[in-house]
């Protein structure tokens, strides 16, 4: 039997809506194939063997997994290789997980900061790899590749914090030149809708990037759309493939962090979104383009602009660890192109540790 260390919580602004996703997650894992083991991180970044995998009931997230703070663990990857070992220094015991399967969300846990940590240890771990969960985060370098890649992303500009404390004025009368109104401002390094405003004058601003400059150093302006947020679930590694589309229709301005995971109206999901054959071709074949551009492998959600008037597409950004909870756009579109939860996860665990056979056959050493 496969034990399989499901990795939850966080140090990010996500932490409570990972708790919703590892609930699923746990839910539906085979348990006649896999032992899972839970493992909470809090708000500190302190890790928690859990002893045995439990649910509440949250106001604004419903079903959670809770995290309890029992014990002194350390993660011990020096001595021996393939697996995760947790070592409790009070209770000395030691628990070891073959696979890793992170429901975690934001700063420290989809950057690359904990896939880091995993290839220490050298574990299989499902999701991106270090290079694929960086750039995936990044919006800015993320933008610049895709661009490169010919495929089409909405114009931004990209503000440090730095130019921000010497250069306010300056960057406004740049904004509104080159983005216009409405736009979009947005933490680079952050998701979930965490730290976002539409902003629809030049007097509106400086509050906005105040705002997001709270959850990153580095924010973008991006140009307003009118547009329909067309998204693609995609699976693989050197291979990988796209689900049918689906569309969300936010019923506020726009697809808030509240929308998303409180406010059970905040957003119709379609699936699959009603585009003609041709264009949903064309959108797809992007999608596995932008994956494969950005260095991805194992799972993303692609997420695209569909312009209302001019029928152009563009790739908004490419979420590597999406959410898993019970109205996850990921799972949902996956099950309605023919793969049921359960198989999902499945097939993520297999290609983690596809992915890991593949890096184990590399020379290390002359």
């Amino acid at each position: 039997m496969i034990k399989v260390g499901v990795l939850y919580g966080g140090r990010s602004g996500e932490h409570d809506v990972s708790r919703c996703s590892a609930a699923s997650v746990i839910k539906y894992l085979d348990k006649s194939r896999y032992e899972v083991i839970a493992i909470g991180i809090d708000h500190d970044g302190r890790w928690y063997v859990q002893d045995s995998p439990e649910t509440s009931e949250d106001k604004n997230f419903g079903t959670v997994l809770k995290l309890h703070k029992t014990g002194n663990w350390f993660v011990n990857h020096y001595e021996r290789e393939g697996k995760l070992f947790l070592f409790d220094s009070q209770s000395q015991k030691e628990i070891s997980v073959d696979v890793v399967f992170p429901v975690v969300h934001g700063t420290f846990c989809e950057d690359g900061t904990l896939q880091g940590l995993l290839e220490l240890s050298m574990v299989p771990y499902v999701g991106a790899d270090v290079v694929g969960s960086a750039i995936g985060m990044d919006k800015d370098v993320a933008k610049r590749l895709l661009r490169d890649a010919s495929i089409p992303v909405v114009d931004w500009v990209t503000i440090l914090k730095s130019q921000w404390d010497s250069s306010k004025d300056l960057l406004i009368n740049g904004i509104a030149d080159k983005t216009g109104f409405p736009c979009f401002i947005k933490p680079c390094n952050a998701g979930s809708s965490v730290g976002i405003s539409k902003v629809k004058n030049k007097e509106s601003l400086e509050g906005a990037i105040d705002e997001a400059l709270l959850w990153d150093n580095k924010i973008l302006v991006e140009k307003g759309v009118d547009a329909r947020e067309i998204e693609f679930s995609v699976i693989g590694n050197d291979k990988p493939e796209a689900s049918i589309p689906g569309e969300i229709r936010p019923r506020h301005e726009f697809y808030s962090y509240e929308a998303k995971y409180i406010d059970s109206n905040g957003a119709e999901l379609l699936i699959p979104a009603e585009i003609d054959p041709e264009l949903t071709d064309m959108m797809r074949k992007a999608a596995v383009e932008g994956y494969s551009a950005l260095c991805c492998t194992g799972m993303a959600r692609v997420d695209f602009f569909l312009e209302k008037s001019s029928k152009k597409f563009y790739l908004n950004e490419i979420n590597t660890l999406p959410g898993f909870t019970s109205i996850s756009m990921y799972p949902k579109l996956w099950e309605h192109s023919g793969i049921d939860y359960s198989s999902l996860l499945e097939k993520l665990i297999s290609l983690a540790i596809e992915r890991r056979i593949n890096k184990n056959r590399l020379k290390t050493g002359f």
